[in-house]
């Protein structure tokens, strides 16, 4: 039987793309397919930040993504967190630990763009625009169908990926469910002027309706996520920039000086999706397809890579057919640890700085100033900001260059 292709990646985004230059580097032929045609999406418009770990610019270093990109990163040499209402904080410094940086932010835009100009370059990468509508699994291959404008044609390949977001189609074709909460929050995205320079701190403040996080940017600028119930987040994307940056500083105070100018904003709905599974027969979810977490912590995408980097590196460990079964369920194992424990710590977060009253205000105080007095758990949580997680090998990426 010929194959179009060995993967058959759903989705484009930034996750289906970082797959696709993986699968690049390991010697397999990736078709990526998206509903939306590739240079659309890279000139969308989006006031999203990244925070991207150290362990994710070494992977995107390695898939010649990082040097198109690099320009517009911003080193987070610092990460501050705090409590509306509480004393005392937790202060983690990348020069404590012998690092200028733990990593860095990039605006979602130009990674974006970087990825569609590396997937470009790639000889063993196809792009095509559709959406998938169909899967007819075999023993040995799968038979999925496209709709391009109405077109339909079929797709030959011996592993499907799951890299299309929160509302999967792959997933819900092999019929995955999902736990799902809704947080009740909307997140507003933009970009604020600080009255001083933000000297590569990364603010987490945390208040009983959700956090409030600055994040260093180039140019001396600072990218806002600012989670809250959804009706408090339609009444402050109605305020005049004035009103909006008042509010703003009211949480945040003024440890950057007065907020000067506040950049277009931006919604997104907040909720946790998690897939019950990760493997169907010839089948994987990655990305958001497989969870969708809290932006509170930064790790949403950073978790998403991990697992598009995993899924290669074991592809190229195993060799042979990338749909074989054990080697999925292998792959969903080792999967399991990283998915955990990031979850985990964005919901120990959420629920920490939820509590209000007195007692929770005392409670999380004393949180705050015995995890800053304490070396190896600051050393714990410093390793995970870093991105590092047991059993990631980057080693089988290799990097080959744009044409």
């Amino acid at each position: 039987m010929t194959n179009d292709c060995d993967v058959l990646i759903v989705g484009g985004g930034l996750v289906g793309s970082s797959l696709a230059c993986a699968l690049d580097a390991i010697g397999l032929r990736a078709l990526l397919v998206e509903a939306a045609p590739a240079r659309r999406l890279e000139r969308r418009w989006d006031e999203r930040h990244f925070v991207l770990t150290r362990t994710s610019i070494e992977a995107l270093d390695r898939l010649g993504v990082w040097p198109l990109a690099r320009h517009e990163a911003e080193p987070v040499r610092a990460v501050n967190v705090t409590g509306v209402g509480d004393f005392g904080s937790v202060r983690l410094s990348a020069t404590e630990h012998g690092l200028e940086a733990f990593g860095a932010t990039l605006p979602a835009r130009v990674l974006g763009e970087a990825l569609a100009a590396r997937v470009a370059a790639l000889p063993g990468v196809r792009v095509e625009a559709g959406r998938l509508v169909g899967l007819e699994t075999g023993d040995d291959a799968v038979h999925a169908t496209i709709d391009a404008d109405g077109a339909a044609r079929t797709v030959t390949t011996r592993l499907v990926v799951g890299a299309d977001g929160t509302d999967s189609a792959v997933r819900r074709i092999h019929g995955i469910d999902v736990e799902r909460v809704d947080y009740g929050q909307t997140a507003i995205v933009s970009v604020l002027a600080p009255g001083r320079p933000h000297a590569g701190i990364a603010h987490e403040r945390m208040t009983a309706d959700g956090p409030f996080a600055l994040l260093p940017l180039a140019g001396d600028r600072t990218g806002l996520v600012w989670a809250m119930p959804t009706a408090e987040a339609e009444r402050h994307l109605a305020l005049d920039d004035a009103a909006f940056l008042t509010a703003a500083q009211r949480v945040f105070g003024y440890r950057l000086g007065r907020f000067a100018r506040a950049g277009r904003r931006q919604t997104w709905p907040l909720a946790r999706q998690i897939a019950t599974r990760l493997v169907a027969p010839r089948a994987v979810l990655v990305g958001n397809a497989a969870q969708t977490i809290h932006p509170v912590g930064a790790q949403g995408f950073n978790l998403g890579l991990r697992d598009a980097v995993a899924l290669a590196t074991r592809l190229a460990a195993a060799g042979g057919d990338p749909g074989a079964a054990e080697l999925l369920a292998a792959h969903a194992a080792a999967r399991a640890s990283d998915r955990e424990r990031t979850i985990a710590w964005t919901e120990s977060l959420l629920r920490g700085f939820a509590r209000t009253g007195a007692l929770g205000r005392i409670a999380r105080s004393a949180a705050l100033v015995g995890l800053d007095a304490q070396a190896a758990l600051k050393r714990d949580l410093a390793f995970a900001l870093m991105g590092h997680r047991d059993g990631l090998d980057l080693a089988g990426l290799t990097r080959t260059e744009a044409a």
